[in-house]
């Protein structure tokens, strides 16, 4: 489990680029690189880590699922994943 001090930086920069994808689009389109720049640096898309929704785990990240495989084999195992099952052959 990661610290909740992590997973609640994530989500604040998480916030930020909702609130300022808009601000950033129209600058980028109109090349003023100048007011781009004065921007907080945590609204930039780049800054986003793939975080697993129930641990916070940054490795192994599963994107399908928005999970880490960790939590993917928990919770398959439980079956609370329709249609995913252990392969065993």
């Amino acid at each position: 489990m990661a610290k909740t001090s992590v997973t609640a930086r994530q989500k604040k920069r998480e916030r930020m680029v909702a609130q300022y994808a808009e601000k950033r689009k129209e600058l980028k389109k109109a090349g003023d690189w100048k007011a781009l720049d004065e921007l907080p640096k945590n609204s930039s898309k780049v800054r986003l880590k793939n975080r697993c929704q129930i641990s916070g785990r940054p490795k192994g990240y599963v994107r399908f699922f928005g999970i880490s495989r960790i939590a993917l084999r928990d919770m398959a195992l439980d079956g609370k994943i329709p249609g995913l099952k252990k392969a065993s052959w």
